[in-house]
């Protein structure tokens, strides 16, 4: 008999001690490389171990170098933590190991995730007939959203990049604001299309696309139409909801406007700023976002989907599925048209990790998702104000869920980030912004609340007044 209480309940109890001291555990790693080497290291094994002691090393020695993540004063990176409800289904994505690349390799799975990408597209606002990927992240949404608008603007030249590739092609122009996200650059680098591709456009104060910027960018393209057709440069135009050190909008609907008229692909990375379309009192900042061709989000973010979850929605399926699908003789595809994932994502066996975030949309409804946004924006709003009020800079416009922060100069920003790192109580990570340093504060996790705020305030005053002093 296989033994898998024995794991299993291991894990169980070290999860539930994990979870449960959250709320008062250090935000911060408690253990440097070496020490962790040392505790989890040593010689290959030659023989087998039992599993139970296998899982009480393995947790007793990653204990100390895990980063909090999940905690309600982790600020870092934009993380959000891990809802119950999601996170319990991601266990049982887990045990029931389900390869989700095809319908017919997991029924289940693929119907789950087409009834979770429909409520996505519902979520969001966007056309009902648009395309859903499950992916890894924001990067990987990117590089696939981006993969479906090489397809079609090659396509509209008369070029397929499927079969031909990139060789001889025509050359594919991509702006992007000066401001984007380094996913856009990276998904382009895999494209081969190259970051020289990009032509920058001119942000405002707060890292918005200037529209009007856009639209002399367009005009003055010098190779707008080719000679022979008459048909507009293949152009991308990659517009960004929720600027990543900010939390600003691009002008999506004067963009896709602008974009549109030259017959070009508006893409919009909304990792993070995507979410703002499910709460009533945001949804202005996403105004047109209906009017673009794909999108990037995470779901690892604001949904509170355990890592990794990433989700890509595309207005035209066909390029989407030109882009991602592949046909094999050992494959099956169903008879009937049931969804095979492998259509819609870059990925061929992967993880079924629609299920989790079906869980998440299940248990908190659209209501409970608009209610964490709500939550996050005006925690981030107490943040701002508290640290304001105490003689901080804070240096943009509060309008999701960043903060940005500055204190003195670029030296004793930067120490200060390091020291509140150091202390424990909260988390945030630095950054530069418009050629100065900052201290950048996401607020993403769900169970973020007044007092954690407060706390990590008052843990950052005081940092900052001891190295004033010093």
């Amino acid at each position: 008999m296989v033994d898998w209480e024995g794991p299993l309940s291991e894990a169980y109890e070290r999860a539930m001690t994990y979870l449960e001291g959250l709320p008062e555990r250090r935000v911060g790693p408690r253990a440097t490389a070496k020490e962790l080497h040392e505790a989890l290291g040593g010689p290959l094994p030659t023989g087998p171990t039992d599993p139970r002691e296998v899982v009480e090393h393995l947790a007793k020695g990653v204990d100390d170098g895990l980063l909090p993540s999940g905690s309600g004063r982790f600020f870092g990176f934009v993380f959000g933590g891990a809802t119950p409800a999601s996170l319990a289904a991601d266990w049982l994505t887990t045990v029931w190991d389900q390869n989700a690349g095809l319908y017919a390799a997991s029924p289940a799975a693929a119907v789950v995730e087409d009834i979770t990408a429909r409520w996505l597209v519902e979520l969001f606002g966007l056309p009902p007939t648009t395309s859903v990927g499950f992916v890894t992240g924001a990067q990987m949404a990117n590089f696939t959203a981006l993969a479906a608008a090489r397809h079609e603007v090659l396509r509209r030249a008369g070029w397929d990049v499927e079969q031909d590739g990139l060789i001889g092609a025509p050359p594919i122009r991509v702006l992007a604001g000066a401001e984007r996200h380094d996913t856009i650059d990276r998904a382009l680098r895999f494209l081969g299309l190259g970051t020289n591709s990009i032509v920058p456009i001119a942000v405002d104060d707060q890292g918005r696309m200037r529209a009007d910027a856009l639209a002399g960018a367009l005009d003055a393209d010098p190779g707008r139409t080719t000679g022979r057709s008459g048909i507009n440069r293949p152009t991308i135009v990659c517009a960004q909801a929720g600027n990543v050190n900010t939390g600003a909008f691009d002008p999506i609907a004067e963009i896709c406007e602008i974009a549109h008229a030259q017959q070009a692909w508006v893409h919009v990375d909304g990792a993070f700023g995507l979410w703002a379309a499910v709460s009533p009192g945001l949804r202005q900042l996403v105004d047109g976002i209906d009017r673009a061709d794909s999108w990037a989000t995470d779901a690892h973010k604001w949904l509170n989907v355990p890592y990794d979850s990433g989700i890509v929605l595309c207005a035209h399926p066909e390029p989407h599925r030109a882009a991602m699908s592949i046909r094999a003789a050992y494959l099956i595809q169903d008879e009937n048209g049931e969804r095979d994932s492998l259509d819609y994502n870059p990925e061929f066996s992967r993880r079924a990790r629609g299920i989790p975030v079906y869980a998440a949309i299940r248990a908190l409804g659209r209501d409970g998702i608009a209610e964490i946004v709500d939550r996050c924006h005006a925690m981030a709003n107490r943040f701002a104000q508290n640290l304001r009020a105490n003689n901080m800079e804070v240096l943009n416009d509060v309008v999701l869920n960043q903060v940005l922060v500055r204190f003195g100069d670029d030296a004793i920003t930067r120490r200060v980030v390091t020291e509140v790192q150091n202390e424990g109580t909260c988390w945030m990570s630095g950054t530069t912004w418009q050629g100065k340093a900052a201290m950048r504060i996401s607020v993403s996790n769900w169970t973020t609340g007044p007092e954690d705020i407060d706390r990590s305030a008052a843990a950052v005053r005081k940092v900052f007044d001891q190295l004033s002093i010093s």
